[in-house]
């Protein structure tokens, strides 16, 4: 089975004490997709990024080595993988034997492409240059401080949503207060946004009132992104438009999903103060 419910999520679960790739738990995209009426190809393109804080592996002599990993998994893959299962799966190899960083990336990269079902990306960044892990805020005008009364936290309301048509802009707008719930556990999921378009000039607090309604919605970090992206697509007719969610980070792993209407734009990874 490969439902939210029948994943490790919510339940004790015992810690492995070797490589078990079967660990990894791959849940259908199309599942999610459906319930916001996408059927077939997707109206986006893009990736999810995730960054991994705790990868650790034994060399041939015994001795632990650790990493700070990233993995960018396509939109066009037919599965996510649910967060659990990739947290013990990369504990599973705490006491791994591999020859060195390379094979370790070259297997990590093997078994997640089997899991999502396309090719997966992955970057090791190696202790001696956890300096190049610093903190970087998201580009944009931020949207927080808007003087908006809100009393509506779920469901999502997009009808909140509105562009003025005789006003056409092009600007990056960001807020950090995005909050949804897993779907299986109910635990909080926080995250910033950033929303970059070009088109009709969006009403920043109408979308600021919208991002507020997912907070007691319940769906995976990779389909509230595609919701926001395709509520703004039909509701405010952008010509051109990407949203970026960073989550903070939950069993050494955070997930931040990217989707835009451009082919072949990649994000930047910039780690934020709550990461």
């Amino acid at each position: 089975m490969s439902t939210p419910h029948d994943s490790s999520l919510g339940r004790e679960t015992p810690y492995p004490t070797r490589y078990q790739p079967e660990l990894l738990f791959p849940i259908p995209r199309a599942t999610g997709r459906a319930a916001i009426g996408i059927a077939g190809t997707p109206p986006f393109h893009g990736v999810d990024i995730w960054n991994g804080y705790e990868l650790s592996w034994l060399d041939a002599r015994g001795k632990p080595h650790v990493a700070v990993a990233t993995f960018s998994v396509p939109a066009t893959s037919s599965h996510l993988i649910e967060s659990k299962s990739f947290k013990l799966y990369l504990n599973s190899l705490n006491a791994h034997v591999v020859t060195d960083a390379e094979a370790v990336r070259a297997l990590l990269a093997r078994d997640l492409s089997a899991a999502a079902g396309a090719p997966v990306t992955v970057e090791l960044v190696p202790a001696a240059r956890f300096d190049a892990c610093a903190l970087a805020p998201l580009e944009g005008d931020p949207i927080d401080d808007a003087d908006v009364a809100i009393d509506s936290y779920g469901p999502p309301q997009p009808a909140f949503l509105a562009a003025d048509a005789g006003c056409r802009v092009e600007e990056t707008l960001v807020s950090h207060l995005l909050k949804s719930n897993c779907p299986v556990t109910g635990q909080p999921d926080w995250a910033s946004v950033q929303v970059r378009y070009a088109g009709p000039r969006i009403d920043r607090a109408g979308l600021l009132r919208y991002l507020v309604s997912f907070r007691e919605h319940a769906d995976f970090h990779e389909q509230c992104v595609e919701r926001i992206f395709c509520d703004l697509q039909r509701h405010c007719g952008p010509e051109r438009l990407s949203v970026y969610a960073r989550y903070t980070r939950r069993g050494g792993l955070d997930i931040n999903p990217f989707r835009s209407s451009a082919p072949g734009e990649v994000p930047p990874n910039p780690r934020g103060a709550r990461q």
